[in-house]
């Protein structure tokens, strides 16, 4: 049998014959102070957590910071193996005009074109550049790597070198009416977004020189600058080395 004693709310059973079992409305002071924190030990967590953060940050920014670096010299090695195919199959490198290192057609030639009455266009119709247009954007009035009009069979046909490429990879330089002008970028772009070497945001491209390189000579110069939390980041190859805060273009 069990009874309830109402002036202390607490049930006791006859059954187990142990007395005082049962519950309270209010609990006991003990518990209270079981999950009460004091002024000092809240400090100390709070110190904890900060210190734990401040040894976080800087390692998760060096971990993207070499995420980027990695990532440009794989999409470098990538580009060096589309010109070593090109020099294989035309006996020299891809032609670099004169309208810099930074402003190339290094994406028109590893891809292929297709010459329409003075239009030249890639061979999977993505973009396009008239002659006179190529002349002024690249100091080139044409492309090496090109089906030629009217000619016969024994000529060279033009290939596509570089058939991996992601969207990332690729970016407009200007379009118009007519031209639909690209070229070969760093994916992650500055990646700083203040970085604009070329006035437009998120586009850093590929620099190319084969006609006067300084550091192959013979060769060719292939070089990419990031710009990651204010420093630059050179990704070249001429060397394994990551250079910080070169002062190349």
């Amino acid at each position: 049998m069990k009874t309830i004693n109402r002036d202390l709310w607490r049930v006791t059973s006859d059954e187990t014959g142990v007395a005082g079992a049962g519950y309270s409305r209010h609990p006991s002071p003990v518990t209270r102070h079981a999950w009460a924190f004091t002024l000092i030990e809240l400090l100390v967590v709070i110190s904890i957590i900060a210190v734990l953060a401040a040894l976080i940050l800087p390692v998760g920014a060096m971990v993207k910071r070499h995420a980027f670096l990695q990532t440009a010299q794989a999409e470098m090695s990538q580009i060096e193996t589309a010109i070593d195919r090109y020099h294989s199959a035309y006996g020299f490198y891809p032609p670099s005009g004169t309208g810099g290192p930074l402003t190339n057609q290094l994406y028109f030639e590893l891809v292929g074109t297709t010459n329409n009455a003075g239009t030249f266009q890639t061979l999977d119709g993505s973009a396009e550049i008239l002659a006179a247009d190529a002349n002024l954007t690249f100091g080139m009035s044409g492309f090496m790597n090109c089906n030629k009009p009217n000619a016969d069979e024994s000529a060279p046909r033009a290939q596509n070198f570089l058939p991996d490429l992601k969207p990332l990879q690729i970016a407009i330089l200007y379009t118009n009416a007519t031209d639909i002008v690209k070229i070969l970028v760093a994916s992650a772009g500055g990646p700083d977004t203040a970085y604009q070497p070329l006035g437009i945001q998120n586009v850093n491209p590929w620099r190319y020189n084969s006609s006067s390189p300084t550091n192959n000579p013979g060769s060719y110069d292939l070089y990419v600058q990031l710009k990651i939390a204010g420093k630059t980041y050179l990704i070249c190859n001429w060397s394994k080395q990551v250079q910080v805060n070169n002062p190349l273009p």
